[in-house]
Order: structure tokens, then C-alpha cells, then sequence
């Protein structure tokens, strides 16, 4: 099998590079570091890719932006046609999406378009995975009715318990411009599966996380969490008094999914994607289990304006994607994230 993936030195991209070494004749990683573009110092990836370089025996990595729609072409024509072609390059905040937009489009957006087509062209038999995002619902699951608990929202009525669904809708709500340019990717690919027969699915992840992150403010819930108590820095809590809820999911388990995903892949298929409820935490629970493992206190800032867009609760449902995959589960607890999130801070600190 040859693998492609793109934006390899980032967290899903690396996990699937490591993940697939062993598995695949070779895999092509495709990264240009343009977090460093996005985020500074602290986003750049080059520490990710030389961990790459060192551990893995049919990885080869190119230099090369999404955007370029003849360097696609040519790297499809030289080293393709790819079996699985798994797209993770993106522009990921929704912050810095509304000072850049045009780029934030143009990498999300027209990016996956690029892929998509030279896909169709040069590797029209493989199977193409989007990692997509459940921004692409807007602000509508914060329509559903919530109560306030101690330390967390839930959800009021029972029948919401499971979380969000791919029922939800994803027009009519205020995505944030991250969200709108992930929704154009999204429903591209579903068309390509759907109109041309390419072999794609969606992926709606909710928090994608894990030891290989390089967490930020802007980006990166957990991993930029773990990173600030560690190093004493204020962590700054936006609005919803600390209490909005997100499911966690381990980069390893999304890997998993990925190659079940290649062995019996669809067309145009869209599955939400994330830790559900067991693995579900507000911003002030993380605090007290990061402080329980680390033995320092968290120190916080509290904005009362929330993100634009932002989900006060957030639980995936993972029914749709258990019923059409039932070998998958998830494997990796809420607590094996931070464990695993804390000793990785704690060894880049001393390297």
C-alpha cells in the first residue's frame, strides 16, 4: 500500500505517518510547516518531522503547499497512484481565521479542492479521507436545551445524552469563517465521492488530541492546556464560565479508524468523530486533572465574551460510525490523554 498524507509533521498527520510505517510499502508526507506562518515559533512542526525522520523506515517527506495545484500534479505523477490519501493539512483556528480569511480559504477550502482533483486524475482508485471538523455545524448544537451543573454544561433533554449527530444540520448558524471555509472542503468531498465515484469519506472531528500536538493558544485545547500549567503561564478562558464541554479523542484511535476506513471504504460518506461522553471534559475539570497529575496549580484568565461560533456543549455521537465500522472502539481514556499529553511537556521541556 502507498500512503499519502498531508500536513504529516502536525498532530494526526504524524500519528498516521508512525502509525502506517509498518503497514505500508511507503509513505509520503506532505508538509510545508505553515503553522510556524500561522501561529510563530511556538506552532512550528520542524521538532514533529525530525522525530519522524528518526523513527520511522518508508517515510519521505516533501516540502510542498497545497495550494500549489501543478506540485500536486507532479508529485501524484512521479510517486502515485496512491492506495489512501489522507488529507490533514489545514489552517485549524478560528481566531486567526478571521484576521487571514483569504488564506484561511484558500488552504482549507481550495486546498482540498486541489487534492480532491488531482486524486480524481492521477489516483482515481484510492480511498481519499478528509479530516474534517464539527465547526461545520455552526453554532446550531448550542440550540439545544443545556442545564448548568458544578463544574460543567450537559445536555437538558435525555434524548441529546449521546451528543451530536450527523442529523444536525449545518447551514443556518454562525460558523465562524474556520468553520464556513471546513464546511466548502466537507461537501466537496462528499461530492467527489457521490458525483465522480471517488472513494471519500468526512471525518467531523470534535478534539483531536494527543502527546504529538503542538498546542497553542489559538489551537490545540488539551496539549495548550497541559502546556501553560507546566510553564506557569495564565491559561485564558474564554466566556461560558469555564464550564463548555468538549470530547477528546486520541490521535492513535482516529488512526485505527483511518485504516478500518481504507478496508472497506464508501462514497461520500460523513461520520462524526470524537472521544464521546466518556472521554467528554469542561475547561475546569481538565484543570483539576492536570493539577491532580502534575501536583501544580492551574492559573487561569476569564474573558466573559465567548469565541465567535464557539460550542458551550459539545459530545460526539458515534453511532453512525460504530454501526457502519463495529471492529473499531475507542481504546484510549480520557485519562491515558492527559497522562500521555503531560509526560510529552514535561520531556520537550527537558530536551
Amino acid at each position: 500500500m502507498k500512503l499519502l498524507v498531508t500536513g504529516s509533521s502536525g498532530l494526526i498527520g504524524s500519528e498516521l505517518v508512525s502509525f502506517f510505517d509498518s503497514r505500508a510499502q511507503s509513505v509520503i508526507g506532505v508538509d510545508n510547516n505553515m503553522r510556524a506562518d500561522f501561529f510563530g515559533q511556538e506552532g512550528d512542526t520542524t521538532w514533529n518531522l525530525n522525530r519522524l525522520r528518526s523513527t520511522t523506515r518508508h517515510f519521505s517527506h516533501y516540502d510542498l503547499d497545497v495550494r500549489n495545484r501543478s506540485g500536486l500534479h507532479e508529485l501524484f505523477t512521479e510517486q502515485g497512484p496512491f492506495d489512501l490519501i489522507v488529507h490533514c493539512a489545514a489552517q485549524p483556528s478560528h481566531d486567526l481565521a478571521a484576521r487571514r480569511p483569504v488564506d484561511d480559504f484558500d488552504v482549507n477550502a481550495v486546498g482540498t479542492l486541489n487534492l480532491l482533483e488531482v486524486t480524481r486524475q492521477l489516483s482515481p482508485k484510492a480511498v481519499f479521507v478528509l479530516m474534517s471538523t464539527n465547526k461545520v455545524y455552526g453554532d446550531a448544537p448550542n440550540e439545544l436545551p443545556l442545564k448548568e451543573l458544578s463544574t460543567r454544561w450537559e445536555y437538558a433533554q435525555p434524548q441529546d445524552y449521546d451528543g451530536i449527530s450527523e442529523e444536525m444540520r449545518i447551514d443556518r448558524s454562525k460558523h465562524s469563517i474556520f468553520g464556513a471555509s471546513k464546511v466548502a472542503a466537507d461537501v466537496m468531498a462528499q461530492e467527489y465521492g457521490r458525483y465522480y465515484g471517488v472513494k471519500t469519506t468526512a471525518l467531523r472531528g470534535s478534539c483531536l488530541t494527543g502527546p504529538h500536538h503542538a498546542g497553542v493558544e489559538l489551537h490545540g485545547f488539551l496539549s495548550y492546556l497541559v502546556k501553560a500549567q507546566l510553564e506557569g503561564r495564565p491559561y485564558r478562558i474564554y466566556g461560558y464560565k469555564g464550564k463548555q464541554v468538549r470530547d477528546n479523542i486520541h490521535s492513535y484511535d482516529v488512526a485505527r479508524l483511518i485504516e478500518a476506513i481504507y478496508e472497506n471504504p464508501r462514497c461520500g460518506a460523513v461520520y462524526n468523530l470524537g472521544g464521546s461522553r466518556a472521554n467528554s471534559c469542561s475547561i475546569l475539570e481538565a484543570f483539576e486533572i492536570v493539577t491532580q497529575l502534575t501536583g501544580k496549580k492551574m492559573s487561569a484568565e476569564y474573558q466573559d465574551a465567548n469565541r465567535e461560533g464557539d460550542h458551550v456543549c459539545y459530545i460526539t455521537n458515534l453511532r453512525r460510525v460504530q454501526n457502519d465500522y463495529p471492529n473499531w472502539t475507542i481504546t484510549k481514556s480520557l485519562q491515558d490523554i492527559f497522562v500521555e499529553i503531560v509526560a510529552s511537556w514535561q520531556q520537550r521541556s527537558e530536551s
